[in-house]
């Protein structure tokens, strides 16, 4: 069992994560994953909505859109002040605070929908999460994810990086809040659940264009490669490696299906 002493340290490293390279930009690649899950999700005008681990935005807007009340939180608060900058600019309210997934500051049953996309599924204690993410929706609310699957592209792609820097021990995969079985034993027990797959597509010019995209921009790639030094071309060549053998573009370019989650649930 992994100490709280230790836990504390795996946060505040994520944390330092998170806020390196450029989240925002691949926040904007995949966007629409979180438009199609407020969709599924059916909000309700004027319903108050809570985004956990928000990142820079996208399922918040998504809800801000539906003429929903929300409130983003995350842990980072250089990705709510990316947030604030995305409301402002499409003219949408949108309330900001700080908040840990895991000990989320809000009051039992005070959501009618809890929401988060690639966000909440990072928590390194995910019985605490899942057990907050209940905690604050309200008898028949509604909580609703996307998050990455572990037999999927992003879910290789963490499996990569973790044969070249070991993950802490003792903390389960974030991709298993994609598996089906999982989320039911962290979710079946307070909510009702539809769990639907399906696939996220990303488009660039070359498998090295990806690699390149991440190592620049996703915090977990970039670290990565800062902790491997001179070392890292190894793990550069397995990323294009993976991106190729993952390719279904028949034009010269890049197209890759990663497989998700999308996840909708009933309050008990």
């Amino acid at each position: 069992m992994t100490s709280t002493l230790a836990l504390d340290g795996i946060k505040a490293k994520q944390q330092k994560t998170w806020a390196s390279g450029d989240y925002g930009a691949v926040a904007a690649l995949i966007h629409p994953m979180a438009e199609l899950l407020v969709q599924s999700a059916d909000l309700s005008y004027g319903a108050r909505v809570l985004d956990v681990a928000a990142g820079t935005g996208n399922a918040s807007l998504a809800a801000a859109r539906c003429g929903c009340d929300v409130l983003a939180t995350d842990y980072v608060p250089a990705l709510l002040d990316r947030a604030t900058d995305r409301a402002m600019a499409e003219r949408l309210p949108l309330s900001i605070q700080e908040a840990d997934a895991e000990a989320l500051p809000f009051g039992d049953g005070e959501f009618d929908a809890v929401l988060s996309v690639v966000g909440v599924m990072f928590a390194p204690h995910q019985e605490v999460a899942a057990a907050e993410l209940a905690r604050v929706c309200r008898p028949g609310g509604t909580v609703a994810l996307a998050n990455w699957a572990p037999d999927g592209f992003i879910g290789g792609l963490f499996k990569t990086i973790g044969r070249h820097v070991p993950p802490p021990p003792g903390i389960s995969p974030p991709p298993l809040w994609g598996s089906p079985d999982r989320l039911r034993e962290l979710l079946g027990g307070s909510f009702e659940l539809t769990i639907t797959p399906r696939d996220f597509v990303f488009r660039f010019a070359s498998a090295a264009g990806f690699a390149d995209f991440f190592k620049e921009h996703y915090g977990p790639t970039l670290k990565a490669f800062e902790a491997l030094g001179d070392n890292g071309k190894a793990l550069y060549d397995d990323i294009v490696a993976l991106a190729d053998s993952s390719n279904v573009a028949t034009d010269g370019t890049l197209k890759v299906p990663s497989r998700y989650v999308e996840v909708v649930g009933i309050r008990r």
